[in-house]
């Protein structure tokens, strides 16, 4: 059984900063993108960034592009997400996901994943 582990999330002004992190833990399984989603309330899952695992190429969502970072911490087998800028809209569970397909088509569908973490709640609110 593979578990995603999320934390970092939180409470934060507009204008702040959150740094979001998922670890794997249990069985071992071979990881080709790992990806962040969001749902706020209301509305549908949605893509946020993702990377390669090996070659370390990233994916944004337009909304987060220029304010959000998706990174790999080898060492660790962990994949954070650097919030900055943050606004209201941003509000949402965050979803950490990880995706084991050598045929991958698109990183940015959550229909491309396999694993998922249970979420973590961001609220952007002064």
């Amino acid at each position: 059984q593979v578990q995603l582990v999320e934390s970092g999330g939180g409470l934060v002004q507009p204008g702040g900063s959150l740094r979001l992190s998922c670890a794997p833990s249990g069985r071992t399984f071979t990881r080709y993108f790992m990806g962040w989603f969001r749902q706020a309330p209301g509305k549908e899952r949605e893509f946020v960034a993702s990377i390669r695992w090996s070659a370390g190429t990233t994916l944004y969502a337009d909304s987060v592009k220029g304010r959000f970072t998706i990174s790999r911490d080898g060492a660790k087998s962990a994949v954070d997400l650097q919030m900055n800028s943050l606004k209201p809209e941003d509000t949402a569970v965050y979803y950490c996901a990880a995706n084991s397909n050598f045929n991958t088509r698109d990183p940015r569908s959550s229909h491309e994943y396999d694993y998922w973490g249970q979420g973590t709640q961001v609220t952007v609110s002064s």
